[in-house]
């Protein structure tokens, strides 16, 4: 048996920039982080006992005796790529899916470290977030970027640069007290809807070379965010004010970003203190992450009494096998088909 603890990811700026139609042309980068809540897969082989050869446990379960009658494609074309055969497959999660952290790709992520683990086989962390890009991007034709992926294999605060020739994950440099202050002004508030992210970035992905400004802008936004980060004379409530910036910039890259409730609670919460914001992910709902000074985060917490907080702390170390109990398992004389 097999378990991957693999984080979600809070992205802060250059969000679309990761996306191939437009980094493969100009440039992108991302600001981003893991943080302290986590996609947990559980993988074994199944006894051949049962009249059914493959087990998947996620928002439903599926039984089958053959993989291309497995109805989620992630795990149906993972099984395929891997050639895995004879599973039990489990997923659970501190989060629920479409909202807006990356969940997918987490999955896709802890899926392939787990499925490697089983085989007996090591993956290092970019070999992990190539493979889950593949998978989502090519095998299973889903819109969307790269940063997810990259983020949940990595784990940390990273800046993460795309261009033509690929991609680079670099360590955001920021003293240990000055991070703990970074995430102490951060609150993280559960709005209450969801959205599938490959159907906003469909629609917005249509939309970036419209938008070649304000990607211009957000990647400046990376830049200034790194600086204010790393320079400890560099005061840290900048940093809300340039998450601010970024919403506003989010929001002239697509129609499906944000909506009237969306829009009307990012506004109460600037109202009651906070110096700025975003929704995370694609857009349209999910998370809503603000930077609130300590003096002003009763006033945003009384404001949004009605939502439900996520405290978190951000994390550094990305995908793990938290559990490791090889078993011997004939694929030669498999049953399935």
């Amino acid at each position: 048996m097999i378990i991957t603890k693999t984080p979600f990811r809070m992205s802060f700026f250059g969000g679309g920039t990761d996306m191939p139609c437009f980094f493969e042309k100009h440039r992108g980068a991302v600001l981003s982080t893991s943080f302290d809540k986590y996609v947990y897969v559980t993988v074994r082989h199944l006894p051949r006992f049962f009249d059914y050869t493959t087990e998947l446990i996620y928002s439903k379960s599926e039984r089958i005796t053959k993989i291309d009658d497995m109805e989620h494609p992630m795990v149906r074309n993972a099984m395929k790529m891997l050639n895995m055969k004879e599973l039990h497959i489990a997923y659970d999660a501190d989060l629920p899916a479409r909202t807006g952290l990356g969940t997918s790709s987490t999955f896709a992520v802890g899926l392939l470290n787990a499925f490697y683990c089983l085989k007996g086989e090591y993956r290092a962390k970019r070999q992990l977030a190539d493979d889950a890009i593949y998978l989502e991007r090519k095998l299973c034709n889903e819109a969307g970027g790269w940063q997810d992926q990259i983020a949940a294999s990595f784990g940390g605060l990273n800046r993460i640069d795309f261009d033509s020739k690929g991609y680079r994950v670099t360590p955001i440099i920021i003293d240990p007290e000055r991070k703990s202050r970074l995430n102490d002004s951060l609150m993280l508030f559960f709005t209450g809807f969801t959205r599938f992210s490959s159907d906003i970035q469909k629609s917005t992905a249509s939309l970036l070379e419209d938008k070649q400004n304000q990607l211009y802008q957000m990647l400046d936004l990376v830049d200034e965010a790194q600086r204010i980060l790393e320079n400890k004379k560099s005061d840290l409530d900048e940093f809300g004010g340039l998450l601010d910036a970024a919403w506003r910039l989010k929001r002239q890259t697509g129609s499906t970003i944000s909506t009237d409730t969306i829009d009307g609670l990012y506004q109460k919460g600037i109202e009651a203190g906070a110096l700025g914001g975003k929704l995370l992910g694609a857009g349209g709902g999910g998370f809503l992450l603000f930077y609130v000074k300590p003096e002003k985060q009763k006033s945003v917490r009384d404001a949004f009494s009605d939502l439900m907080e996520v405290p978190f702390k951000f994390e550094n170390s990305g995908t793990r096998v938290i559990y490791y109990s090889p078993e011997f398992f004939d694929k030669n004389s498999s049953v399935e088909g």
